[in-house]
């Protein structure tokens, strides 16, 4: 892939998290309280059946097993314990120790995708992690353990959904559309059952709940999953899982538009800390050939490139 090629790619991938990262402020203002499992299953199946709907391609074969492991992976499991966290934890500790994702994915894509760890990819996780310190974190609190084993879960299960994500690909002949539309449909289907026992449907549904839920369901699943997809698909795993860096620093720079939220020059930092990390980690273009208008001065074809020898022949030498 040529540099300017991508970057632009990461660019778009990008808009991925950066949309997740406006799902703090939709669920605060927008949509009913202490739903964090409806919410969440809503957001998945109802675009993933929409996607089923429009596509009409099915999974098939080893694709049905594969795509319950993905969607739960990616979106439900993920989600159940992203909310577990949020709950039991300081929103700051648990972006913090989500943070260690790309983590996950430097070992998870070495042993699995053939991707080499490298001093820049190590380098990008420890000034992502401490971006995000900066940007999160304010003050010292207690540590649940259950919420610090469901956020490091989290992790596992995002780093382990994009490795696998590009190990598998996609089958030959299947767009994004309908591979999108199979992880989001899966992912519902395993959130439902825990979204019934736990949480069920609200008393009341107002106007501002439905568009906060149509936000959920065509921005935060639809269109933000197919563009993570095929980001996955474009660029290195490693690449793309810096990328969902980017959610805390959308999620607090609308906080603090919207909200009303202090950011504080700490905060500042951790926005550029977390901006190098992310372009630490992106691929660096490939060095283009050299070419005779580069060869050293005092150099010549000949010195380059030897004579070929003359070739023995019976009856004389071929010239």
């Amino acid at each position: 892939m040529k540099n300017g090629q991508g970057l632009l790619t990461a660019a778009v991938t990008a808009l991925a998290p950066a949309i997740w990262g406006s799902t703090y402020l939709v669920t605060t203002e927008f949509l009913p309280p202490d739903r964090p499992l409806l919410a969440t299953t809503v957001r998945a199946l109802p675009g993933g059946l929409i996607l089923l709907a429009f596509s009409r391609i099915p999974p098939q074969g080893i694709w049905l097993w594969r795509t319950l492991v993905l969607g739960t992976l990616n979106i439900g499991a993920f989600n159940f314990l992203l909310f577990v966290a949020a709950y039991r934890l300081p929103g700051g500790i648990a972006a913090m120790i989500m943070s260690a994702q790309p983590m996950f994915v430097l070992v998870l894509a070495a042993l699995f995708v053939g991707e080499k760890i490298k001093v820049p990819h190590v380098a990008a996780c420890l000034l992502g992690a401490g971006g995000v310190a900066l940007l999160v974190f304010k003050g010292a609190a207690a540590l649940d353990p259950v919420g610090v084993a469901a956020a490091l879960g989290g992790a596992v299960c995002m780093a382990t959904g994009i490795t696998l994500t590009k190990r598998w690909g996609r089958p030959e002949g299947t767009g994004l559309l309908p591979f999108t539309g199979w992880q989001l449909t899966a992912g519902g289907l395993v959130l439902l059952p825990f979204t019934a026992a736990f949480e069920g449907l609200p008393a009341t549904v107002t106007a501002a709940n439905l568009l906060g839920f149509a936000h959920l369901v065509s921005l935060g699943a639809v269109v933000s999953y197919m563009i993570w997809f095929r980001g996955i698909e474009k660029l290195p795993a490693v690449a793309v899982s810096f990328l969902a860096l980017g959610s805390p620093i959308v999620a607090t720079l609308l906080g603090y538009v919207f909200l009303r939220q202090t950011l504080s020059v700490p905060q500042l930092a951790g926005v550029l800390v977390i901006l190098a990390a992310v372009l630490l980690a992106q691929p660096r273009p490939a060095k283009p050939p050299t070419t005779d208008s580069e060869m050293p001065h005092g150099s010549d074809e000949s010195e380059a490139v030897p004579e070929p020898k003359p070739i023995t022949h019976r009856g004389g030498v071929i010239p």
